[in-house]
């Protein structure tokens, strides 16, 4: 099965080398859907000015070139070639879709190792809302890899190192390492940093105690290091609580946290000092990319130690992309990490191809995540100006899919189960359907509504589909055609399920998810139209009629939860 635009270009693409020569072959037919057929194709216009011809002669040379086509073509007003396929060539590739378990989805060859950065919380602090978008998108990005076979290896880069945790572990041994654990278990990691935080800031025997502290737990000590273990493993089972109820797919086995980069900052300086990629600038050992420059205009440094020998954050990204690459052999590294950071990740990436650790046979990325607004279009924070605790959000959502399924007859298990898939439904796929570099505004009326571009309505589509083959008292999969259409509802909904495969490799290769769910939001706006004019299981329904319309059912359904899935968002049976 082909992606009816795919065969056109190609198509195209050998009619412009038999009509003007070889040298045409790679020129971009500019195939795009189109109101007065399928599709259009605009190439004439701008072949016309290479050629020196008249916009309307290029596209009737292309007309006169085009050999076994499937449909037909037309050429209208100035040079446009309007392309209309044939109904046969439509039924034909939705039969071969519908028997391929992959629906046309390709694998990537060769496949690739592909390392993504996401989630990332901070350890000492509570998970918020600033999370939840690196969490989503990586996740999707994850699944979208893997379902293409790709080596997927995941990365959870906590916050879990640094001077805090002095501070942190003897704030846990002045209330006891029973309590510490019962609130960082309780999401609790906020009030436990912040109360640690005023006793170093107005207690003197406190401060020295945790400035002692980082240095045992810098050295390694075991007693600290027990300590400094009890407290990461109550966050992380935090962590995973939240993590459960997305239904991401991290795990503990992904946790690749700053501590696990300090055994090489000593080394990772070291080496760009020894090779001269990094020089001493006012004490700090600096790495200065070129192509980048303050507002001073001199150039700005990445700095790999601080003047006072301590290590930052570039040190630990130096350290974690010359892993990536050498241990962990990837051909590409997707760091899915805040918009704000996008300066800081092109001077790591130049640095580290300066430095020889990053070759160009390996891509890295920085996809940019945006901020979440609330409704005054101002970050989403509480009303007293706290961040929301991911946890308390995540929650709301839920009990609030709970009210707007209450009155549906279900029993209670059945209830839950729903309205936790809606719940979280809605606010993966609100986060998802928009472009991840931009900022969108959190708005739980609009992401959990049932009309419109949302989850819940991308999830009724779904449910709809499966309420059909049971009354019809059939498994999807029994449902294999021959698929024959003959009304425009049918047709429509066809053409566009057979740009799915395409589609889905291109949402990878380019990390937008958000293209996915318009493709799938589409779907769901042409079955509604088919649903209404096509009856399926009426009684005056033809018998072969009601056989194609099922298989087109199936195939559909088969798009929606395959798509659904690989964005992270759940289905629940009924709705």
């Amino acid at each position: 099965m082909t992606d009816p635009q795919i065969v056109l270009t190609e198509r195209v693409q050998q009619a412009l080398a038999h009509a003007f020569g070889p040298e045409h072959a790679d020129a971009d037919p500019l195939i795009r859907p189109s109101q007065f057929a399928d599709f259009q194709a605009n190439v004439a216009m701008s072949l016309a000015k290479r050629l020196r011809r008249a916009p309307r002669e290029v596209a009737e040379a292309i007309e006169g070139a085009l050999s076994d086509f499937p449909g037909t073509v037309e050429v209208s007003g100035p040079g446009f070639l309007n392309i209309t396929l044939d109904d046969s060539w439509i039924e034909s590739e939705a039969r071969r879709m519908l028997a391929d378990p992959r629906l046309g989805v390709g694998s990537t060859a060769p496949s690739q190792t592909v390392v993504i950065d996401y989630s990332a919380p901070n350890a000492a602090k509570e998970m918020h809302v600033g999370h939840l978008r690196t969490t989503i998108v990586g996740d999707s990005l994850a699944r979208l890899h893997e379902h293409l076979g790709n080596t997927v290896i995941r990365q959870n880069h906590l916050g879990d190192w640094g001077t805090p945790f002095g501070m942190l572990i003897e704030h846990l041994l002045d209330i006891g390492e029973g309590a510490a654990v019962e609130q960082l278990e309780a999401g609790m990691g906020t009030e436990f940093y912040q109360a640690a935080r005023v006793k170093f800031e107005n207690d003197e025997g406190f401060k020295q105690r945790a400035r002692v502290r980082v240095t045992t737990l810098q050295s390694g000590d075991p007693d600290t290091m027990r300590l400094w273990h009890v407290f990461m493993d109550a966050t992380v089972r935090y962590f995973n609580k939240i993590y459960e109820l997305l239904g991401v797919t991290l795990t503990d086995a992904d946790i690749a946290g700053e501590s696990m980069y300090n055994p090489m900052l000593q080394k990772t300086c070291d080496d760009l000092e020894a090779s001269g990629t990094a020089v001493v600038s006012d004490g700090a050992l600096c790495v200065f990319p070129p192509g980048f420059t303050g507002s001073d205009d001199k150039p700005l440094p990445l700095i790999v130690r601080k003047s006072d020998g301590g290590y930052g954050y570039a040190s630990t990204d130096m350290a974690a992309i010359r892993y990536r690459v050498h241990d962990l052999k990837a051909d590409r590294i997707l760091y899915v990490v805040g918009s704000d950071q996008a300066l800081h990740f092109r001077m790591v990436f130049a640095a580290a191809r300066v430095a020889g650790w990053l070759p160009d046979t390996v891509s890295a990325e920085h996809v940019q995540i945006g901020m979440m607004l609330g409704k005054d279009g101002r970050r989403f924070k509480t009303r007293s100006g706290e961040s929301i605790k991911l946890v308390d959000l995540l929650q709301e959502a839920v009990d609030r899919a709970t009210a707007a399924i209450s009155d549906r007859g279900y029993d209670e298990a059945t209830k839950s189960e729903i309205a936790r898939a809606v719940g979280m439904g809605a606010v993966k796929y609100a986060d998802l359907s928009v472009s991840h570099d931009s900022e969108y505004v959190f708005d739980f009326d609009r992401m959990l509504a049932f009309t419109g571009n949302t989850g819940p309505y991308m999830q009724y589509a779904t449910a709809r589909i499966r309420s059909i083959f049971r009354r019809a008292g059939i498994e999807t999969s029994d449902a294999k055609g021959p698929i024959l259409l003959g009304d425009p509802a049918e047709r429509a909904l066809a053409l566009h399920l057979l740009g799915f495969g395409s589609l889905v490799e291109q949402v990878a290769e380019q990390s937008e998810p958000h293209r996915l769910c318009a493709f799938l939001y589409e779907t769901a706006s042409l079955l509604s139209t088919f649903y209404e004019q096509c009856p399926v299981l009426r009684p005056d329904v033809p018998p072969e009629t009601r056989v194609s319309r099922l298989a087109l059912c199936a195939l559909t359904t088969a798009v929606l939860e395959t798509g659904l899935d690989l964005l992270g968002v759940p289905v629940p049976e009924r709705m």
